[in-house]
């Protein structure tokens, strides 16, 4: 023999002994071998060449501990989606073969104006319907979608731990418990309300250490619920082929697919089941930083309850063609459809419109907005129609994808897309049960303040006439939300000069915050402070806490904080306060301060105050 030859024969001795070893360690478990056979099947077979089950082409097999890794994150998201992965491929050759056609999913629908209720908040109506809802709060469990980070606004935490505001620093997430908890005083019940925050990859271990640190902000560890969503498949063509990554064949390339999976984690999680046999009456879903949000749910819940609405979408007014979703009915001509009434984005109401009611389109009404209220995503259902929808659809909302073409054929893509779904499209499942759906308009200063958008985003919003979305705006807001409120009463509030800071446009004062111990509802606003004997100029900062404290006379010009222990009760009563206060002070340019601040553009001066702190039990009188 030759030495070539003889080479050859161990390097093929070799070879077989680390396929027979590679082969013997990749022994699968029944329920890998079932996935695999399931995704070959869904013509997936290029995810496992060189497993021992096509060959192994090229002397390319797998090590073992990748393959394994591979399976591990198969199994992972078969688990997480509805139906599992061969579903997912089913349902995305389908979309995109109808995206490739140029598919119109509103094929056959005719839009009218949903029914709903449109509320003043703080008038008569408005106080009469969260009266009524107070004890419904007690009935109700709410769900915080909270799966995104603060990058984009410049801020490298989670946006649950944003400060809402400069002045208590409480962050947006703190904001929200202890409005629930409020509540759930409030509400005379009992019962214990919960909450469900769907987190992910991103946000999961920075959101269970903000709770850890903070004992859950005052509420019970058992109450709080962390349900954390898995990503999808990424797919690489029209034929559904799932991608890997590119440096890494036995890692599929993957992507969020939406805050719509929020209502399989409550289906596969059992919560909601739980809560309807618990005597959960409604379950509320909200966003992680809009802190308005929760201030007004007591009247919403009091119109779910009152007009049955199985799904009640909470929307702010909206001007025709203006770029945010609006609330929509939709009539199928096929009669034995159910109507929805669900989103429907801005971009295609306008040409849904022409086609098939009026050819001016979405028009302003006489109210000067659209009759298309638009969608803030913020939603109330109804738990006994929520819960048979889970059940029929295991939590599996409508799904769209939105591929980028590299050209006209539309048959190949720039990067691979995925499926994605929202979370208000599962009132399209409720309404397909037949169950009532409709909308309560709150107007947008009273119900609205996201933070969205960094600085320069903002000040392009705004220059188009839309909210600018921005820390420093949210912030305003919160602070000119009680500022209203108070003089709706007959309080004499003084209001700041509108300013601009990094070109947001921002009320240069009063900062006003009631904390929800002391006025979770409008109604409290009214009945612990007789607003015409209340005097707050431009430069003051107020903020109150504590459940029973009242105001009888103020008249501040500077900053006073007030807080009562819960044994407490504190009565101001012919009170002066006039200090240097504390002011918003802009940044000088590159100045280095924290990202919340930064984000802002703006600083706290503190150059005077007076703080009142009572924790004895009694009644105490603060006056000069």
């Amino acid at each position: 023999f030759d030495r070539a030859s003889v080479c050859a024969v161990y390097e093929r001795e070799e070879r077989q002994q680390k396929r027979e070893e590679v082969e013997a360690m990749l022994t699968f478990s029944d329920s890998e071998k079932s996935l695999v056979a399931d995704l070959i099947s869904a013509g997936q077979s290029h995810l496992f060449a060189g497993f021992g089950l096509n060959g192994c082409p090229n002397g390319d097999e797998p090590a073992a501990d990748s393959a394994h890794a591979l399976l591990d994150q198969l199994a992972r998201l078969n688990r997480s989606y509805p139906g599992g992965i061969a579903k997912y491929v089913s349902n995305g050759k389908k979309l995109l073969e109808d995206s490739a056609k140029g598919v119109n999913p509103f094929e056959g629908l005719t839009p009218e104006v949903p029914a709903g209720e449109r509320l003043q908040v703080g008038n008569e109506k408005y106080l009469e319907l969260e009266a009524k809802g107070v004890e419904l709060m007690g009935h109700t469990a709410f769900v915080l979608v909270a799966g995104g980070l603060g990058e984009r606004l410049g801020y490298k935490g989670i946006k649950v731990a944003l400060p809402s505001d400069i002045v208590t620093g409480k962050c947006f997430l703190q904001l929200y418990i202890e409005q629930i908890l409020a509540y759930q005083q409030r509400s005379g019940t009992g019962r214990t309300c919960e909450l469900a925050i769907m987190t992910s990859d991103d946000t999961h271990k920075k959101t269970a250490e903000l709770l850890d640190q903070h004992q859950y902000f005052g509420m019970s560890k058992e109450a709080v619920h962390l349900i954390k969503q898995e990503k999808v498949p990424c797919l690489g063509d029209n034929n559904g082929s799932i991608s890997v990554n590119p440096d890494n064949r036995f890692e599929i390339l993957t992507k969020p697919h939406g805050h719509g999976d929020v209502h399989s984690l409550l289906h596969q999680s059992g919560l909601a089941q739980k809560w309807k046999e618990g005597g959960v009456k409604y379950v509320v879903f909200f966003q992680d930083t809009n802190g308005l949000g929760l201030r007004i749910l007591p009247a919403a819940i009091a119109v779910s309850s009152e007009k049955g609405f199985a799904v009640n979408s909470i929307t702010v007014p909206r001007r025709a063609k203006e770029a945010v979703g609006a609330i929509t009915r939709l009539v199928s001509s096929d009669k034995s459809v159910a109507p929805m009434t669900v989103n429907v984005e801005y971009n295609q109401l306008d040409p849904l419109l022409r086609a098939t009611v009026s050819p001016e389109g979405d028009v302003n009404d006489e109210s000067g907005f659209s009759p298309f209220p638009g969608n803030i995503n913020q939603l109330i259902f109804s738990v006994d129609e929520y819960v048979e929808a889970l059940d029929v659809s295991s939590g599996s909302v409508p799904e769209f994808v939105n591929p980028k073409y590299a050209d006209e054929t539309r048959t190949k893509f720039k990067s691979p897309a995925r499926l994605e779904c929202m979370m208000q499209d599962f009132a399209k499942v409720v309404c397909q049960q037949g169950h009532n759906a409709g909308f309560c308009q709150m107007e947008d200063w009273a119900a609205f303040n996201p933070v969205k958008n960094n600085t320069a985003d903002a000040v392009k919003k705004q220059a188009s006439g839309n909210d600018p979305a921005s820390a420093a705006s949210a912030e305003d807001k919160m602070y000119q939300f009680n500022a209203k409120l108070l003089r709706m009463y007959g309080a004499k509030v003084e209001e700041g000069a509108q300013r601009a800071v990094e070109g947001v446009n921002i009320t240069d004062g009063p900062r006003i915050i009631f904390s929800p111990s002391f006025a979770p509802t409008v109604g409290d606003i009214k009945a612990k402070l007789s607003c015409p004997d209340v005097r707050i100029s431009a430069k003051s900062t107020l903020v109150i806490g504590g459940s029973n404290v009242s105001v009888k006379s103020l008249d501040l010009d500077g900053a006073l904080f007030v807080h009562a222990a819960p044994a407490s009760t504190v009565e101001v009563n012919n009170l002066v306060v006039k200090n240097d206060g504390w002011m918003l002070e802009d940044l000088k340019q590159g100045e280095e301060v924290p990202e919340e601040l930064k984000i802002r553009g703006y600083k706290l001066s503190k150059n005077g105050e007076r703080i009142v702190i009572v924790e004895e039990a009694g009644t105490t009188v603060v006056s000069q």
